[in-house]
């Protein structure tokens, strides 16, 4: 990107702090700010993997209720609250960019100038936005109309990637991930925006549970959870092979991602079904 004329742009104030940061101001001025913005890319995708397999955990308590309430609590503490919003930065993050990959890959955009600026203007709307429900607190949303909405908006996503990809060269598993991050772009922010337009939806497993219970809210979390899988489980493995130079290794990293992603579907799958 050219960074003098991204300074023009609405988001000068942003790259003029990311600039004064050592470590990213050393990698733009040596590498380019393409470079930075891949690598957290990387290390966003990472985060939301680590996030998905806890966030897995924790609701595997909701066979308990009263384990999962007591264990609810401490997320009320302000320090808490303040990380739940932070964690509302790599998640638009990954997902805008993730968008504007498939833009650039699949769709030859190649404007990364303009599509940057929307990127970046887009992610503090959103953020805005998640802060200002959490600090409200008192708002509410009907279930299955907002995930009605957003389950339309993300299979039109999906589709249109997976019209163009489909008859390419490109290995069936690279094309299911390209897919699923386009879903994924719209239900991921959903799902954080949902629990926080309605406070109670993660706090209480009572709540939880009569969610959980509804026939479209379960449709709606079992494909939600299978291709945050697949996506999380394919993105972990792409990232590390890198550095492995051996093919044992990297079938051996094959196994091992993939043990691990079929221990967690395995629960979250259970979960969805049973609760």
């Amino acid at each position: 990107m050219n960074t003098n004329m991204a300074k023009a742009g609405a988001e000068s104030p942003v790259l003029s702090l990311l600039e004064r940061l050592p470590v990213l101001s050393f990698y733009a001025r040596t590498r380019g700010w393409h470079y930075v913005i891949s690598w957290c890319n990387r290390i966003a995708g990472l985060l939301l993997v680590i996030w998905l397999w806890l966030h897995i955990y924790f609701l595997a308590f909701l066979y308990t209720p009263s384990t999962y309430d007591g264990n609810m609590k401490i997320f009320r503490y302000f320090i808490l609250v303040f990380l739940q919003w932070i964690l509302s930065l790599p998640v638009i993050f990954h997902a805008f960019n993730g968008g504007r990959l498939i833009l650039y890959e699949v769709f030859g955009k190649r404007n990364d100038e303009t599509m940057v600026r929307w990127m970046i203007g887009l992610s503090v709307i959103y953020i805005g936005l998640v802060g200002l429900f959490m600090i409200m607190g008192n708002q509410s949303a009907s279930p299955f109309f907002f995930w009605l909405l957003m389950l339309l908006t993300a299979l039109i996503c999906g589709y249109g990637v997976a019209r163009k990809l489909w008859h390419s060269e490109h290995s069936i598993f690279w094309k299911l991930q390209r897919i699923s991050g386009a879903f994924l772009l719209v239900l991921v922010p959903a799902h954080l925006l949902f629990m926080h337009l309605n406070p109670s939806v993660a706090m209480e497993a009572s709540v939880v549970i009569e969610r959980m219970q509804n026939w479209f809210i379960k449709a709606v979390d079992l494909i939600l959870a299978v291709a945050a899988l697949y996506h999380g489980g394919y993105g972990l493995f792409s990232v590390l092979s890198e550095y492995l130079s051996s093919r044992i290794l990297r079938k051996g990293l094959v196994c091992v991602v993939a043990f691990i992603t079929i221990i967690f579907a395995w629960i979250g799958i259970r979960l969805i079904l049973t609760v």
